[in-house]
């Protein structure tokens, strides 16, 4: 009867060893399935979701589209792009409005000098190389005068230096100047002409 115990024993430690052989052979070749099957599952969820967020994206696209020609319209209508027809002639205009912004502001004009133009994708960049003398007074109205123009006028460059004192001719004193002498590059914007 033991034998028979034993024998019996035996086999159930035999099958049960062969369904825990089976279990480990299974978990080793099904876990590595399993765990890519719910990576794969994880990256379709975010790429659905991804895909639902450029849906939501271009489903505006047309509004931004509307709103971006909106926006070109108000630029055209603010008047900040010179209108004249050729660089030559815009370039002039800016001359002639920085001349006469610095004598509406009591300043005295020494020279301007129209600078090559400068072509950065759809815009020409018109340049004038300015020098004139005046007191702090004047630079500040000249200054204010053509950064809120229109057309847009933007300074670069600014080069600010005291005149030289001067000696009195009667006294031998040196006497203090007020003048500044100042020179600037104003920088005007253009569309650019199809060649």
């Amino acid at each position: 009867m033991t034998r028979i115990k034993n024998k019996q024993m035996q086999r159930w430690l035999a099958v049960g060893l062969l369904v825990a052989l089976i279990l480990l052979i299974g978990l080793a070749v099904l876990w590595p399935t399993v765990g890519k099957w719910m990576e794969l599952n994880e990256e379709k969820l975010s790429l659905a979701r991804q895909l639902k967020q450029y849906e939501r994206i271009l489903a505006g696209k047309d509004a931004v589209v509307e709103s971006m020609n909106s926006v070109k319209k108000e630029i055209l209508e603010q008047g900040y792009f010179n209108s004249q027809q050729t660089v030559s002639l815009a370039s002039a205009e800016l001359q002639e409005f920085v001349k006469k912004a610095i004598i509406d502001a009591g300043g005295q004009l020494s020279s301007t000098q129209a600078l090559p133009v400068i072509n950065k994708e759809k815009f020409s960049l018109i340049t004038v190389s300015v020098r004139m003398t005046g007191n702090i007074e004047v630079l500040r109205g000249v200054l204010h005068r053509l950064e809120t123009s229109t057309p847009l006028v933007v300074i670069n460059e600014l080069d600010i230096r005291p005149m030289r004192n001067i000696r009195n001719r009667r006294t031998r004193q040196i006497e203090a100047s007020n003048e500044l002498n100042v020179n600037f590059q104003a920088v005007s914007f253009m569309r650019k002409q199809p060649e």
